[in-house]
């Protein structure tokens, strides 16, 4: 029997179980303005996760949810503490993390250059970074494109054509396509309405359940939180420091049925408990500074 030509072209059934994405973060603080009003954001910060764990991180606003990430991302260094990737240095005070491929954020308010096609922002990435000739990533993302949703069909349209749920679809595979240790999630669904947010939950878990990362989901949004984690971090208001991290012991893949199961109701009465503590902290806490 003749065996068949093994195709040039990668296919996304070809990309390799990604088993690397661990990271550690260890008594992390961040200061802003150290010489003048020395805002802490984050102090003796830490956290370790596993890879291809799924990270929700909640708590009140101004905790330092979204200053965690970005010192993840490479955008802000860390004053203290040290984050390791994979058992590698990857953030210090002295020696801060720079943005890399291997980290990709994606946006609340999203992120897609509008005068470019959807494939074309799709493979902006590989293109750019040297790992794909034009056709070839083009080929790809096609490929791509079409088994993350059947997205194929919008290839060449703009962003601006499409609706803003598609828009945040082609923003995962933008950032999936370029088989990141760490996915990054900055709030990517709180400007939208309850049924789009729905559809979208369906749609993430759908994609993590195809391309398994290890992501960081940052969100207000406890339900939210509870149906697509692995594990839930709750953090203390200013300065932001880990006060609870709940085990999410739901089976998947999981359904919007599971909310109103006692087991999902259950982790939601505790995990509630934990944030209202630490937001009426911090309404407290803003009366009095107030005064």
């Amino acid at each position: 029997m003749t065996a068949k030509r093994a195709s040039k072209r990668p296919t996304p059934d070809a990309i390799p179980e990604t088993h690397s994405g661990a990271f550690s973060i260890r008594d992390v603080g961040k200061v802003y303005d150290p010489l003048g009003a020395s805002v802490v954001a984050l102090q003796d910060c830490s956290l370790e996760i596993a890879a291809n764990e799924f990270v929700a991180v909640v708590g009140p606003s101004g905790c330092g949810k979204s200053t965690l990430m970005n010192i993840l991302a490479g955008f802000d260094a860390p004053t203290s503490g040290a984050i390791d990737l994979d058992g590698v240095p990857l953030a210090t005070p002295d020696k801060p993390a720079k943005p890399g491929p291997d980290r990709v954020v994606v946006f609340q308010h999203g992120a897609l250059f509008p005068w470019m096609t959807v494939l074309d922002n799709v493979t902006y990435g590989l293109t750019r970074q040297g790992r794909m000739g034009k056709k070839e990533a083009a080929e790809y993302a096609h490929d791509f494109l079409q088994r993350a949703g059947g997205l194929a069909r919008v290839a060449e349209q703009f962003p601006g054509q499409i609706s803003s749920g598609m828009q945040r679809r082609v923003e995962f595979v933008r950032a999936l396509i370029n088989d990141p240790k760490i996915l990054l999630l900055d709030e990517p669904f709180r400007a939208m309405d309850t049924v789009t947010q729905a559809r979208m939950h369906r749609y993430l878990l759908e994609m993590n359940e195809l391309f398994p990362k290890t992501t960081m989901f940052v969100t207000h949004n406890l339900e939210e939180a509870i149906l697509l984690s692995d594990t839930v971090v709750v953090m203390t208001t200013r300065p932001g420091r880990i006060k609870l991290k709940v085990n999410v012991d739901l089976p998947r893949p999981r359904t919007p049925a599971m909310m109103n199961t006692p087991q999902f109701l259950a982790l939601k009465k505790q995990m509630l408990s934990a944030v209202h503590e630490e937001a009426q902290k911090a309404f407290e806490r803003g009366e009095r500074e107030m005064a």
